[in-house]
């Protein structure tokens, strides 16, 4: 049963975030931040992650707690999903293109947490939506979601399209890393024996 449920009740937002590694892509999100919706839908749709978030946050101020707080919770979720990791494949990998947009997405679910983020959106705002809260999505989900993630845009002119190939080639690298591995269902991915 790799799936997971996480409340994040803090002054500043209230979130709960409930996935399932094992199923088909379906989400309901809803946050408050119509974009972040988009993007969370995407990264559930393209990991065939079942996702399901819901997040009342300090809008008034401005979408940044509620984004960090998702990817906090969000990264929780999937270390707690994953358990001991016990027969996963761990690394994923994936060129998405969008359009105008390439980009490279490269992970571990290693339990080191570290983010190399080479991403430049060309705009400050994608509609109402602040393009420097893309990286505080993710470095968030990969601090407590204890992932190595690098995250590499190698061409794009369009900031709608370079954060969208950015979110589903982290759902596409991260479809891979948490499926079953066949040949070693039952070992852990490491030569240490622990992860």
């Amino acid at each position: 049963m790799r799936r997971a449920e996480i409340t994040r009740k803090t002054a500043e937002t209230d979130i709960t975030v409930e996935i399932d590694l094992d199923g088909t892509g379906r989400y309901d999100n809803r946050t408050g931040v119509g974009f972040f919706d988009h993007m969370l839908d995407q990264l559930a749709r393209h990991a065939l992650i079942d996702m399901t978030v819901r997040a009342t946050g300090d809008l008034h101020i401005d979408d940044h707690h509620t984004v960090e707080d998702t990817g906090i919770a969000l990264g929780q979720a999937l270390a707690q999903a994953l358990g001991d990791k016990r027969g996963i494949r761990r690394y994923g990998e994936c060129h998405l293109p969008m359009d105008d947009a390439l980009v490279r997405a490269a992970l571990d679910l290693s339990g080191r947490p570290f983010l190399a983020w080479d991403l430049a959106l060309p705009t400050a705002k994608i509609g109402t939506f602040d393009t420097e809260l893309v990286r505080e999505f993710f470095q968030a989900f990969s601090t407590h979601g204890g992932i190595t993630l690098h995250v590499d845009a190698l061409r794009g002119v369009n900031s709608h399209h370079i954060a969208e190939a950015a979110f589903k080639a982290v759902a596409r690298a991260l479809r891979d890393a948490v499926e079953t591995d066949p040949r070693k269902a039952d070992e852990i991915p490491s030569t240490k024996g622990a992860l």
